[in-house]
């Protein structure tokens, strides 16, 4: 099995006979051991939890029952996911301390009903609170094109993993941009869709009224097949929308005909390195989109962002940062407790102002079907790096990764990150942007870059 085998392509290879789920997660815990010390996306490997499992998936074919969409695809989560019988560290020292969880998170469990495999859990910035990828109790994931540079954050472990070809599917959640800035810096293919699409039962919060759960992948059809296995309704999810199942896979295969695709401009055609910019020119020449559209007061969305995400996560840990404050990253405690210092009245602004900036973006789609934004500022940063340079200004590197990411994660909005190549630097990505619920057509010009040759996710060798 090549390190370069998609998650569809081992699904297959299963379903024929010619792999068994055995051999697979075999192959995954054999390259987990030999790279991962050098990568460090893994906490946690669930090896006899593995093989059990695919000995029960190779038993049940062997019997002549239906393989899944998934069957015998090894895969890994954030550890903010619930795992049965691991504690949910959500990438802090405090939580290793918490019982084991007694089930799986949902989309944990959707995914082994759809033939998957769980291999492990992953690095992640501390609480999510993190552009970096840089752990201070389990030490930095490192990015497997360069292990000098960062993963981006906070879904590091879930983009090294991928990227290290460790496995080919992850888990990973997105508030502030967590899921496309490693796919950017990594060169994966990432999802965030709408906000409020998938069960987020079953795992840690950050802001509740920002966090979505998505995949990171090697390949759009793997992004569909993982997104398609883990749609439907769960009552323990009580932000979850009530949405049909609404599969994306078929369409695939449309491409981008049609579609009416735009670039952004004004915001988001500034403020970072110029092969940023060239990427989504590249993307844009494929798809053969040439009008641009401006996202009306993306700055003032991203200072909105900010104030809402300090105040809910500082909420959300307001007991234990009393009871132990020496225990946290000090630079997640310093923004947390900056959190609690924030006025209702800015909160209750920054609110109001979301719903006027929904409405407007949302007015765009009246004209297009999609529109084209850089995913991040620059090219992965070298771990520990404190500031960039952008338009000749230095800038705080931490807060300033997830320019771009902010104003969309903001009003919800579905994305696909496509890693596009630009030179022979480290990975880029382009921002795919679609209209609430509508995942398929983000997902099919992702895949019509991908055709095209200018969206690849080749493992780090």
């Amino acid at each position: 099995m090549s390190v370069n085998e998609t998650a569809a392509g081992i699904a297959a290879a299963v379903a024929a006979g010619r792999l068994t789920a055995s051999a697979s997660v075999e192959v995954a815990l054999a390259r987990i051991a030999a790279i991962d010390p050098g990568v460090n996306a893994f906490t946690d490997v669930t090896a006899e939890r593995a093989r059990a499992r695919a000995a029960e998936i190779d038993a049940g074919l062997a019997a002549g029952k239906a393989p899944g969409p998934l069957t015998g695809v090894p895969f890994a989560v954030k550890n903010l996911f619930d795992v049965a019988g691991l504690a949910t560290r959500a990438g802090s020292k405090i939580n290793r301390e918490r019982a084991p969880s007694l089930r799986d998170g949902a989309l944990v469990r959707r995914l082994e009903e759809a033939g998957a495999v769980l291999v492990g859990a992953l690095n992640m910035g501390e609480y999510a609170y993190d552009f970096t990828g840089e752990n201070a109790h389990d030490g930095p994931s490192r990015n497997p094109h360069d292990r000098e540079r960062m993963t981006g954050g906070s879904s590091g472990g879930s983009g090294a993993a991928v990227a290290a070809g460790l496995v080919p599917l992850t888990l990973g959640s997105d508030t502030n941009g967590s899921i496309r800035v490693p796919s950017a810096f990594c060169g994966t293919f990432g999802l965030k869709p709408t906000f409020g699409r998938l069960s987020r039962a079953g795992s840690f919060p950050f802001v509740a009224s920002f966090d979505h759960l998505g995949p990171l992948a090697r390949s759009v059809a793997d992004l569909g097949l993982a997104y398609d296995a883990m749609q439907g309704e769960d009552p323990d999810d009580p932000w979850q929308a009530p949405r049909p199942v609404e599969p994306v896979t078929d369409a695939l295969a449309q491409g981008a005909t049609g579609l009416r695709i735009a670039v952004a401009g004004g915001y988001f055609a500034r403020g970072g390195e110029p092969d940023c910019f060239a990427a989504v020119a590249r993307a844009a020449e494929a798809l053969g989109a040439s009008r641009r559209v401006e996202i009306p007061e993306a700055a003032r969305a991203r200072a909105a962002a900010f104030i809402i995400t300090a105040a809910e996560a500082a909420g959300l840990h307001l007991d234990r940062l009393r009871e132990r404050p020496g225990d946290y990253d000090p630079a997640v405690r310093d923004r947390l407790i900056a959190g609690t210092t924030i006025p209702a009245a800015w909160v209750h602004r920054a609110q109001r102002f979301r719903s006027w900036y929904r409405a407007r973006v949302l007015a765009l789609f009246d004209e297009v079907d999609v529109i084209l934004a850089p995913c991040t500022p620059c090219r992965a940063l070298r771990i520990g790096q404190a500031t960039m340079e952008l338009d000749g200004v230095t800038v705080p590197a931490r807060p300033n990764i997830g320019v771009f990411t902010q104003p969309i994660s903001f009003i919800g909005l579905p994305v696909v990150a496509v890693p596009v190549r630009v030179g022979a630097g480290l990975p880029l990505a382009v921002q795919v942007i679609a209209a609430p619920w509508r995942e398929d057509l983000a997902l099919r010009v992702a895949g019509a870059l991908e055709a095209a040759g200018v969206g690849a996710a080749p493992v780090a060798e």
